[in-house]
């Protein structure tokens, strides 16, 4: 398919960004990877008439490590998170997610801020970024400012994110203890039918912190607090993961499309999220 005419605009500075879309409203998007934006202006499900590339921008790239905390770049891509060795370190779960998306061609151009930004459902960066507790940096016409990744998403591909701002950088502490990224799909390349990232840190024997999201199991990814807390000052035994499942299968909200009903969905999910925490434990 060939998407409809467009102008492209390939700005460096962020400054010339923002003017482009006060200029063209809604009738301009920027684009960071293109692997969401691309196939739906080729499959004409969105008509674009001004395209803007933020490939050239100045300040959208790097990983930055100081002491504890993290910043990655909206520009960074799933490529440089697998072979970053001190992001590996500092946030090996990062390496874990990004293995994980698609495929080596998708994960050379698919970048961080494009998979969190668009607030669509199937990603993994949002489930995982959740997990983290990172903040999302946007910035717009009033300047700069800074949102939660739990309170970004509000529906599918609806967020905190004015169509007049654009995602510049995400950054979060470095985790602590065992972490999980586990994640099935029908076939290589897919989205998930569900995903879990789990991170846990285990003291005296006992986790004393649990933080668990899961990906593709509602409109937004979905951060449980009840999950994680329900796993806090046990063994991780069969008992207590269940009751983590348990209360993530409270708080999701399936529907039924062609990775199977919602009861199948469900099943997954649990499945999926009781393999990341039995792995998280045995890592912390």
């Amino acid at each position: 398919m060939i998407p409809a005419a467009f102008d492209y605009h390939r700005p460096t500075k962020m400054g010339d960004v923002i003017a482009l879309l006060e200029e063209h409203g809604d009738d301009a998007r920027v684009m960071a990877g293109g692997h969401s934006l691309i196939p739906m202006m080729k499959l004409r499900m969105t008509d674009i008439p001004h395209l803007i590339d933020l490939q050239d921008v100045e300040g959208l790239n790097g990983i930055t490590i100081e002491g504890t905390r993290i910043t990655l770049g909206a520009m960074v891509t799933q490529h440089e998170l697998i072979n970053h060795a001190g992001l590996t370190e500092a946030a090996p779960i990062l390496r874990e997610a990004a293995l994980q998306i698609a495929d080596p061609q998708v994960r050379y151009m698919g970048t961080v801020g494009g998979n969190v930004a668009n607030g669509d459902p199937g990603n993994d960066m949002p489930g995982l970024m959740q997990c983290l507790d990172a903040e999302i940096s946007l910035f717009g016409p009033d300047g700069a400012r800074k949102v939660a990744a739990r309170d970004y998403y509000e529906a599918a591909y609806m967020t905190d994110r004015e169509d007049d701002e654009v995602l510049t950088a995400i950054s979060f502490d470095a985790p602590k203890g065992g972490f999980a990224y586990e994640k099935q799909k029908r076939k290589i390349g897919d989205y998930a039918t569900a995903a879990a990232a789990v991170q846990i840190v285990k003291e005296g024997g006992a986790v004393t912190s649990a933080s668990i999201a899961m990906t593709n199991l509602s409109d937004i990814p979905i951060w449980s607090e009840t999950a994680g807390e329900a796993l806090v000052g046990t063994t991780c035994d069969e008992t207590a993961m269940k009751s983590a499942v348990a209360a993530m299968l409270g708080d999701i909200d399936p529907v039924e499309d062609n990775r199977g009903p919602v009861a199948f969905k469900r099943h997954v999910a649990g499945i999926i999220l009781t393999r990341a925490i039995t792995r998280a434990w045995d890592r912390a």
